[in-house]
């Protein structure tokens, strides 16, 4: 801007100009932008007796991810006094009729990681002790093994007796991650009175899984804090993270992922919007949050005309035609 660093300080205490930090997005084409309409236009559905159309309150879908958590950070900042030493760092959902958690919607967290026996002798272990090492790949057989051994016995363990136990397990597409009509996996999905589904979001689409849209970065700040020296350490930090983010942070990821739902329809599919603000904190305390966010009908009457247009070459399929019956389209 031709100008010295303290003129641009000052500009930004005095709000003439804003900081701003720009996250790359991934790039969309046109059929991913088709797809992530469609995707948000089958959360819909109309309220019973109130005439609205609302977003699906999501009680019975699960969704799973993998995020590489690390020891610490390659860079971070510290405030010291004048004659500290700088410090040195190297490395190698529902509840209960008097407010009680019955569910956190928290189902677990796993690790992808082996018992190793150490190589070499050290001075911090001898040799052949077994250490925990992160797995060398996280391909299809590790997530199989994980979903079926550990995710859904966990999902069985954990969901209210009085739920739906028709459940949806939402992932994204990654090469690892198993098919619907992957053979083990359907022999598992209907058995102990469960029925369990595999669906894939959109390509592209972090901005449809709460996870990437804010879960995994709260278990990050709080993991942040904790120090680890080995991986054993940081597990631990994961975990007690993971535990101690309440039912309400998770809530309100949930109403943030319905929120952006609505805000992908208005941009055609598009990820150049912001995530809306809804002031959660004060609506808590006064009229209480919601569990499904109203969507508009004109937005959802102009998203379906766009879908319908000759050029995209989408046909009034049984997944939105049900809202295509409500609004007499």
């Amino acid at each position: 801007m031709g100008v010295s660093k303290t003129t641009v300080g000052r500009w930004a205490k005095s709000h003439l100009i804003r900081p701003h930090t720009n996250a790359i997005k991934p790039t969309l084409t046109e059929a991913n932008k088709i797809s992530r309409m469609r995707w948000c236009l089958t959360h819909i559905q109309p309220a019973l007796y109130e005439g609205k159309l609302l977003h699906h309150a999501m009680h019975n879908t699960i969704h799973i991810d993998e995020k590489w958590f690390y020891m610490t950070k390659t860079s971070d900042r510290y405030y010291l006094l004048p004659d500290e030493d700088e410090p040195y760092r190297a490395c190698k959902p529902q509840f209960g009729t008097y407010g009680q958690t019955i569910f956190d919607g928290k189902i677990g967290i796993f690790s992808f990681t082996e018992q190793v026996p150490a190589k070499r002798k050290s001075k911090n272990r001898p040799r052949g002790t077994l250490e925990t090492k992160p797995i060398p790949s996280v391909n299809k057989e590790a997530m199989r093994e994980c979903l079926l051994n550990q995710i859904i016995p966990a999902i069985k363990a954990k969901w209210p007796a009085n739920a739906s136990k028709d459940i949806y397990i939402q992932q994204d597409n990654a090469k690892p991650h198993l098919r619907s009509f992957d053979s083990q996996f359907d022999e598992l999905a209907s058995s102990d009175g469960f029925k369990f589904h595999l669906i894939s979001q959109p390509a592209n689409s972090p901005d449809t899984n709460v996870l990437d849209l804010g879960f995994f970065r709260a278990i990050q700040s709080l993991q942040d804090d904790k120090v680890a020296t080995n991986i054993d350490e940081l597990l631990g930090n994961v975990w007690s993270s993971f535990e101690e983010l309440t039912p309400q942070t998770l809530n309100n990821v949930f109403l943030t992922l319905q929120s952006c739902l609505s805000k992908i329809l208005e941009v055609h599919g598009g990820n150049n919007c912001k995530i809306p603000h809804l002031n959660k904190e004060r609506l808590r305390r006064t009229v209480g949050l919601p569990t499904s966010l109203e969507v508009g009908e004109n937005l959802v009457k102009e998203s379906l005309e766009y879908l319908l247009l000759p050029q995209n070459d989408v046909s009034a399929s049984y997944d939105i035609g049900h809202l295509m019956n409500v609004l007499q389209l």
